[in-house]
Formats: structure tokens, C-alpha cells, sequence
């Protein structure tokens, strides 16, 4: 019996909006989450000018937003979230797909640039592995820097051969929606690419 893995991305590949978005107005309400992302507004020019880095430009979101937020008060929320938005946001047919693949025995990792604290208890509550951005935190606060790398583009193949012996696998099945996900797509034996849209 041939042994599988499946490497999924999580955000716009199975959810319809970015979480990062939804966390944001999720623990901050529309009115201060709009207003950040007006004062914000030169940062995410440069990063859309290529001036500044994906992770520089998320950053800068996660300091304005979550700075000096307590871990226990955020990941709390971010808790919250997981079992009661993230399903309102999962398209169908990734399910279908991740239903699939487990009633076949497959691995599933989700690999996602969001960071975990918002994911892992939707993945723990469908037996899903997870590879996320890791937040840094001092203490028992957050600073709204990343720990390490945001884990998106080469990151997530890194993530991956961390944690993952690749040989051992007969089939390795990638899903992904971006040119983010594009090199994690380059480990697959069969891939996806916005697949579920």
C-alpha cells in the first residue's frame, strides 16, 4: 500500500478570505480595523511597490493590531475564532478533498503563513497536522514580531523537510492558490493549484 501525504495551504486555498483579515476585525471589531489599516496605509504601499518584504508589511499589521496583547487574553480569542468562524469560512469542496484523503489514510499538514495560534484548534478538531507562522512573544506578551520566518514561499518547503522525511512517502499531493505557495507546489508528485474555487 503505497504511503501519502497531503500539503495544503490554508488561506484563499481552503478558506474563501485571509484569516489574518478576519482575526484582525474578529478581536479588534471593523471600526479599529479599518482605522489601522488607514494609518498602516503607507507600509502596505511599500510592500505592494516590492519596497518592503512580505513579512516587514505583516509585522507592522501584527505590532499595530496585537503589540503587547497578552498570549493567555489572545490565544483565548483566537480559540474562539477557530471553532466558530474558521468553519464559516472553509469552501465545501476542500473538505470533500480532506475527507478524502483521510478515509485513505493520507497525512495532512496544513502549511500556512498565517500563524498557528488562530489555526491549530480547527486542525486538532479535524485531525489535521499544522506548520504556521510562529508569533514571538516576551514573557507572556506578544511583541507583533515572527518568530523566525513567516512561513510562506521557500519557508514552507523548509517547514516541511524540518519535520518531514519526503522519501518515505510514495505520494506527495500539494494544494496551493498563490506564487507563495508555488515552491512547496514544486515538492508534489501531484499538485493543486486553486483547485477548490
Amino acid at each position: 500500500m503505497k504511503k501519502r501525504i497531503a500539503f495544503f495551504d490554508f488561506d484563499g486555498t481552503i478558506t474563501t478570505k485571509d484569516t489574518l483579515l478576519e482575526i484582525i476585525k474578529f478581536q479588534k471589531g471593523s471600526f479599529r480595523f479599518y482605522l489601522g489599516f488607514i494609518l498602516n496605509a503607507p507600509f502596505l504601499i511599500l510592500y505592494i511597490l516590492k519596497i518592503i518584504s512580505n513579512q516587514q508589511a505583516k509585522e507592522r499589521m501584527l505590532t499595530h493590531f496585537f503589540g503587547k496583547m497578552s498570549l493567555p487574553a489572545f490565544q483565548e480569542k483566537c480559540d474562539a475564532f477557530a471553532l466558530d468562524v474558521i468553519p464559516t469560512l472553509v469552501r465545501p469542496k476542500a473538505m470533500i478533498e480532506i475527507e478524502k484523503l483521510q478515509s485513505t489514510n493520507t497525512d495532512i499538514v496544513i502549511v500556512s503563513a498565517s500563524a498557528e495560534n488562530w489555526i491549530i484548534q480547527w486542525c486538532k478538531k479535524n485531525n489535521l497536522q499544522l506548520a504556521g507562522t510562529r508569533l514571538e512573544t516576551r514573557g507572556v506578551q506578544l511583541t507583533g514580531k515572527i518568530d523566525g520566518a513567516n512561513c510562506y514561499g521557500e519557508e514552507k518547503v523548509r517547514r516541511i523537510k524540518e519535520r518531514y522525511d519526503l522519501s518515505q512517502y510514495q505520494e506527495i499531493y500539494c494544494y496551493g492558490d498563490t506564487n507563495g505557495d508555488k515552491p512547496m507546489l514544486g515538492l508534489a508528485t501531484i499538485q493543486f493549484y486553486a483547485p477548490f474555487r
